[in-house]
């Protein structure tokens, strides 16, 4: 563990928010394999600005695929993490999983999903958003 020296006293380093994304990351994917859903692609991006990103890309057994943003927030205060997805993030996810698609053949059937890690808890919200 990372120790950094304040006042006088060693105190462990906090995480970056990059560092507490990944590692919510890392808890819902743990969680959607479990469930019995296989990885394709983490952190997708769209090449140049402006684009997309998805977090998590799976696909579930009947082939569907699965696009999922992962929010994590401390607590529930302000909403929490669910009502940090504005439509503006929405249309972000929704792009980069349409130039994802652009790359198969054939589009299978697809959903977005939002994993919440909140307060050391998961919640996993199936067709949270559509791509209206």
């Amino acid at each position: 563990m990372d120790f950094l020296h304040k006042a006088g006293r060693l105190a462990p380093a906090r995480k970056t928010t990059r560092a507490q994304g990944d590692e919510a990351e890392d808890w819902a994917l743990a969680h959607l394999q479990a469930a019995g859903l296989r990885l394709l692609e983490r952190n997708y991006r769209t090449p140049g600005r402006g684009g997309g990103e998805i977090d998590l890309i799976l696909r579930e057994g009947d082939g569907t695929v699965v696009f999922v943003e992962v929010r994590r927030r401390a607590s529930a205060e302000f909403g929490g993490a669910g009502a940090s997805i504005q439509p503006a993030k929405q249309g972000r996810i929704v792009f980069a999983a349409r130039h994802y698609l652009l790359r198969l053949g054939v589009p299978p059937p697809c959903r977005f999903d939002v994993v919440l890690v909140e307060a050391g808890r998961i919640e996993w919200l199936r067709a949270a958003f559509d791509a209206g």
